[in-house]
């Protein structure tokens, strides 16, 4: 079957598997109104009508309608202006022209301007059907696509990437102030912080969220042929080569291009990124000439790449060209505030794919969650809560559906655990204790300074310390 064939397949079952929409006649022959009128509800379409233009655009003040039917000359405001107004104020609706065999030329010139499409007096009832058939598939297309968007959108902006902490309120500040900008980011942190969710988050809520977003694992992809993958290639460039193969950077074009694990790129193709990157233009494998790009580069690691230009494993001068500003995200270890917050989400998001009721997780789970140090960061907090909720048998997560190795760990353990890995001062592990009680107590600084054996005064003068050394 042809492709044609299959779009027009794909049209009328997009309208078929959604409740018939409402359709605007317009007019000013009465007659004319009613015949269309019956047509149409003869189909199962739901239908309005309008004695002209003006009469049109108050009724679409009120009413989305999908596709407009308008007759081109009529008393009072006629089809052209009525198609100016829906150009402008409802982009989203068709619009077809009616028109007597004498003035075809207007409404061609009306599909320039606009216009779905045309029909010539007197009306020919298949033409009608088809007509109309084609502009509603088309239009329900187009608003699923803007739905599509606006989900995607909501998916990946600020208020996705969930934290309170002072250092993540740091990232959104910075995240906002890039998401214009054509300046290539270096988004740094450790496997499982969320890199490619906050390169979406800059993407789509730049200008260039109407164009692709491309993600790249340069890891994932074999040596010999990550060159071909990236920039693509020629016919006859290679043995498999049989047709010409467009790029990574290609598809990205308008768009953005996310090259995660960039540390793992052969020095060889590192050469020829910084020559896209400089140049901004790019060179099939094969090819002899050099294709414009219009793309923003953002590169993620979860090594340092300072550390790995000093070891000759990758080149200095890409290296600043892709630095020029760079997010570092931190560990959750280091945001453990978050954890309640992320833990609801995470709970959220794993419950509707499920369709399973649990309310929430018992304190006791909370506060062996919380004194993890999560080595696999937000992704294993992730699978933790998918797992415990799957598992659980009641309304609630308790400490008997998280794995054993969250369970059997204790809060004290960790922070000694935790100051031996950081090699923190006893001044710093004193600081982190007196912090993690004051959170268990709910920032109750009496509870607090009963627990930790001190006298309130006490308490107060170190925490006046400790936010003077924040």
């Amino acid at each position: 079957m042809s492709s044609a064939h299959t779009n027009d397949r794909q049209l009328e079952e997009a309208v078929m598997t959604q409740p018939m929409p409402c359709i605007l006649i317009v007019d000013d022959e009465l007659e004319m109104r009613q015949l269309l009128r019956e047509l149409l509800e003869e189909e199962g379409y739901q239908v309005e009508v309008a004695s002209d233009g003006q009469d049109a655009i108050d009724r679409m003040g009120h009413r989305d309608f999908p596709v407009v039917l308008t007759d081109l000359r009529m008393k009072g405001m006629g089809g052209l202006g009525l198609l100016e107004h829906v150009v402008r104020a409802h982009p989203e609706t068709n619009l077809v022209m009616m028109t007597a065999f004498g003035t075809v030329e207007s409404a061609v010139e009306a599909m320039k301007q606009g216009a779905f499409d045309y029909l010539t007096k007197p009306i020919k009832t298949d033409e009608l059907l088809l007509t109309i058939k084609k502009a509603l598939s088309e239009a329900l297309l187009r608003q699923e696509v803007q739905q599509l968007r606006q989900h995607v959108t909501r998916e990946y902006s600020f208020d996705q990437i969930l934290g309170k902490s002072k250092p993540m309120k740091e990232i959104f500040d910075l995240i906002r102030r890039v998401a214009d900008s054509q300046t290539n980011i270096l988004i740094t942190g450790e496997s499982g912080t969320g890199k490619e969710l906050v390169a979406k988050a800059i993407h789509f809520n730049s200008q260039r969220r109407g164009a692709p977003f491309v993600p790249v694992n340069c890891a994932a992809i074999p040596e010999l042929l990550l060159e071909s993958e990236l920039f693509g290639h020629v016919r006859g460039a290679f043995t498999d080569a049989k047709t010409d193969k467009r790029g990574l950077f290609e598809e990205a074009q308008g768009g953005t291009l996310f090259l995660d694990e960039i540390s793992e790129m052969p020095m060889m193709l590192q050469a020829k990124l910084l020559r896209a990157v400089q140049e901004r233009e790019i060179r099939r494998v094969g090819a002899t000439k050099s294709l414009s790009m219009n793309v923003r580069l953002i590169a993620a690691t979860n090594v340092k790449l300072a550390e790995e230009v000093k070891a000759k494993r990758f080149r200095e001068d890409l290296f600043y060209r892709l630095n020029v500003i760079e997010i570092r995200l931190p560990p959750l270890r280091d945001r453990r505030e978050d954890i309640p917050l992320l833990v609801h989400g995470l709970l959220h998001k794993s419950l509707s794919a499920q369709e399973k009721q649990v309310e929430g997780v018992m304190e006791s789970a909370m506060a062996r969650l919380m004194d993890y140090a999560w080595p696999g960061n937000v992704r294993e907090l992730e699978n933790v809560i998918e797992r415990a909720a799957t598992l659980t048998q009641g309304n609630k997560i308790t400490l008997d559906d998280l794995p054993s190795g969250i369970r059997e760990i204790t809060g004290e353990g960790q922070i000694i655990e935790d100051a031996a890995e950081h090699v923190m001062s006893l001044e710093e592990l004193e600081h982190a204790y007196i912090r993690r009680v004051l959170e268990k107590m709910g920032g109750n600084k009496y509870q607090t300074a009963h627990v930790l054996g001190i006298d309130r005064k006490t308490l107060y003068r170190k925490l006046s310390e400790m936010e003077a050394k924040a």
